[in-house]
């Protein structure tokens, strides 16, 4: 789009005119050779059956810049897990599969708890958090970036121009945020359209002026996936374990970097993957559970630069977040218009009320537990604990892709 307005406080590049995919990436094989590039696929066995990630490994088949693509397996059978190594075996990246639920890095995981360091929940953001200690393992990678394994849309333009940021040292930034249009017959996104934006937006109306919701803020898809970070951020920033986890981690960032080495970048014409089910009646699953995690993860993160949460100021947020949610679904209804495009105003206001009832779950759990679950400890918390650690992974993972 023809679109180079800069809003917030994050840098934001865009997709300007005809783009060279061949010159970036030649830019990017030069950067390379000093800053080399760790790839980390986060990836459940059954997405090898999908045809989304067929196409990805397709793709990555032509990328020449990244030196390894670390894939973080989720919940697999040894069989599964052989099956993973043969799947990826056709890139030309040197391929490491961490198999979490095999015994040696089972093992690592017993370590680390035993230190009473706590490791989060099974899922991505364990996942992720372990293939960083494996490339940190390493000392030789300069940039992590990290993607879905459920993008249907996928093409190695996205990998490039999420890459270029962080890896050309003239640009030089520490942690870069993929945006994107999520668009095909009808808008999607809904948890950012519906839910993450209004809130925010409410918060900033009952609160006033705060530089964390600013930041927040300035992110054209908070919710997005995929990013790419110096290798730096991998060791100092927490994780959160459920679906706060990209709130999460830009709350980290907000903490331990400067706003001026942050940035967010364009990476598709449009983007499709799997959607979630709404789940209105429960909250433990679908997009019911992902706002409460959420929202969990907004509410603890504020509490943490000193806002004072209070059952008023709560009821407040919820009537302002409703009234705003409600105004922003009639601008979506009427861009569709304009565009052509289908739009249930029934379905998008059954979503208003479903994380309507998810904000209040949440409000109710932080008035009972201010600080919850604990984050994923940072790896330089881990290695402070336990110095030979990585050294450790690195030999599991090694084991395991023999």
């Amino acid at each position: 789009m023809s679109d180079f307005y800069q809003t917030g406080v994050v840098a934001t590049f865009h997709r300007l005119g005809r783009f060279s995919l061949e010159k970036i990436e030649a830019e990017l094989s030069w950067y390379a050779s000093e800053r080399q590039i760790a790839l980390v696929l986060p990836s459940l066995y059954s997405e090898l059956e999908g045809d989304a990630l067929k196409g990805i490994v397709r793709e990555l088949r032509e990328v020449k810049y990244v030196r390894e693509t670390v894939v973080a397996l989720g919940p697999a059978t040894e069989e599964e897990f052989r099956h993973a190594k043969e799947f990826f075996s056709v890139l030309p990246q040197k391929v490491s599969i961490i198999w979490n639920t095999g015994p040696r890095i089972s093992e690592i995981y017993k370590t680390i708890e035993r230190s009473e360091l706590p490791i989060g929940e099974p899922g991505k953001g364990r996942s992720a958090w372990m293939a960083y200690g494996y490339i940190l393992s390493q000392l030789e990678f300069q940039a992590i970036v990290l993607h879905d394994c459920d993008i249907l849309t996928y093409s190695r333009d996205l990998l490039a121009r999420l890459c270029y940021p962080v890896v050309n040292p003239n640009l030089d930034y520490d942690f870069c945020k993929g945006f994107y249009s999520r668009v095909t017959d009808r808008l999607h996104g809904r948890m950012t359209r519906l839910l993450v934006t209004p809130l925010i937006r409410s918060l900033q109306k009952i609160i006033g002026y705060h530089p964390l919701l600013v930041f927040f803020d300035s992110f054209r898809y908070p919710l997005a996936g995929e990013f790419s970070m110096d290798v730096n951020m991998a060791r100092i920033n927490k994780i959160p374990g459920d679906w706060g986890l990209e709130v999460g981690v830009l709350a980290e960032v907000y903490r331990n970097t400067s706003m001026r080495r942050v940035c967010q970048v364009d990476i598709a014409e449009n983007y499709e993957h799997k959607h979630q089910v709404l789940s209105a009646d429960d909250a433990t699953k679908g997009l019911h559970k992902m706002c409460v995690d959420i929202c969990k993860s907004l509410f603890r993160t504020l509490a943490s630069e000193g806002i004072v949460f209070s059952s008023g100021l709560f009821r407040s947020l919820i009537t302002t977040y409703v009234r705003t949610a409600q105004d922003m679904l009639k601008r979506y209804e009427d861009d569709a218009a304009i565009n052509g495009l289908f739009f249930d105003r029934h379905e998008e206001s059954l979503a208003v009320d479903t994380f309507t009832k998810g904000v209040k779950k949440a409000a109710e759990i932080i008035m009972e537990d201010p600080l919850g679950v604990p984050l994923i400890a940072s790896w330089d918390r881990v290695t402070s604990a336990i110095p030979d650690i990585l050294i450790k992974i690195k030999e599991a993972v090694e084991e395991d892709n023999k």
